[in-house]
């Protein structure tokens, strides 16, 4: 029986994450360039761009107070826990979407076997060596795998088709397992021209990869789409990432050849359906006659839903332009991750 690494103190922990968090925000141009190079040939979604933005949402997750605010809703991880195995089958859609479930790993005192994306090999490997190199102790509890084995949880993030699969393989050990999810902006008419030009954030940034990433509006029956258009016109920058250009360009043929309805500028088309999840370079839209009946509608898709963006009184609403400014305690799919590892 292989021994149980030596517990690494609570303060220890704290300081090394508040050090990771001053090391990302003060990357030196050379050190910076090369990881946003690496990162781009290994996922050509990564732009510089996306991951500039990535690692600064990660390094105000990581500010002292942010942290220290953090654990004081989880008094037990000042206890001792019994080391366990858990799996993190991490996804690779944004950079460094991984980086969350292990630091709860990590915080929570047991070994992270983490299974990385292919999409995103780069950016784990460069934030887990940071936490090694500024915490030795935490060598033995980081563990990067091809194939897990001797888990005893597993946390798996992916495809409502590889959940399925995730089901099956390991239902049998405690488990959270993420389905795709999207997020949702209801607009009522009343949104200031900040608002709506904060929603472009909350629409392109990633260029829509991310479950946080807004897919659907939903707006009043009077309401003029076609004013957003010039508002969007921020973000048009979108279309020279080729990767978007090909499906925007593969979407607009489709619709055309299917001759569906649909408004277009040049950089995103906008098509009324009453679906949740739209393409890559498509953004939904759905109008309502009473917000009452739509918001129960809400909340009976909240399975479905990451994030709704509104100036309506709606619960665990976010304001326009917040969604890719998660805090520590926005969990994936609303499960408490660091509750289900502090039951374990």
């Amino acid at each position: 029986m292989l021994k149980e690494p030596e517990h690494i103190p609570f303060d220890k922990k704290i300081a090394c994450f508040i050090a990771l968090g001053k090391s990302i925000s003060s990357l030196i141009t050379e050190e910076a360039d090369n990881l946003y190079r690496r990162a781009k040939y290994e996922n050509a979604w990564f732009t510089e761009d996306s991951v500039k933005i990535a690692l600064k949402s990660l390094a105000d997750m990581l500010k002292e107070e942010s942290l220290v605010n953090f654990v004081s809703n989880y008094p037990e991880l000042n206890k001792q826990v019994r080391t366990e195995n858990v799996g993190v089958i991490m996804a690779g859609n944004i950079p460094a979407v991984g980086f969350h479930d292990a630091l709860c790993v990590l915080l929570s005192g047991h070994i992270l076997q983490a299974k990385l994306s292919k999409s995103d090999t780069v950016l784990m490997k460069f934030l887990l060596g940071k936490i090694m190199e500024f915490e030795p102790g935490f060598v033995p509890f980081i563990q990067i795998v091809e194939r897990m084995a001797n888990m005893e949880a597993v946390i798996c993030t992916g495809s409502d088709n590889s959940a399925r699969y995730f089901e099956s393989y390991f239902g049998k050990y405690p488990n959270i397992i993420r389905k795709n999810r999207t997020s949702v902006a209801l607009l009522d008419g009343t949104e200031s021209p900040d608002d709506l030009e904060n929603l472009g954030s909350d629409i392109f940034t990633y260029f829509g990869l991310g479950c946080r990433n807004v897919t659907k509006l939903y707006i009043p029956d009077y309401y003029d789409i076609t004013k957003l258009i010039d508002t969007f016109e921020p973000w048009s920058f979108v279309i020279n990432q080729h990767k978007y250009a090909n499906n925007y360009t593969y979407n607009r043929a489709i619709y055309l050849m299917n001759q569906d309805p649909f408004l277009d500028n040049n950089f995103l088309l906008l098509k009324e359906s009453e679906s949740l999840h739209s393409p890559i370079s498509v953004l939904y839209y759905e109008r309502y006659s009473d917000q009452n009946t739509l918001l129960n509608s809400l909340s009976r898709k909240a399975e479905q839903i990451q994030c709704v963006v509104t100036n309506v009184k709606y619960k665990d609403s976010v304001p326009f332009g917040e969604t890719q400014n998660p805090r520590l305690e926005d969990f994936a799919d609303g499960v408490d991750t660091m509750k289900f590892l502090l039951k374990m």
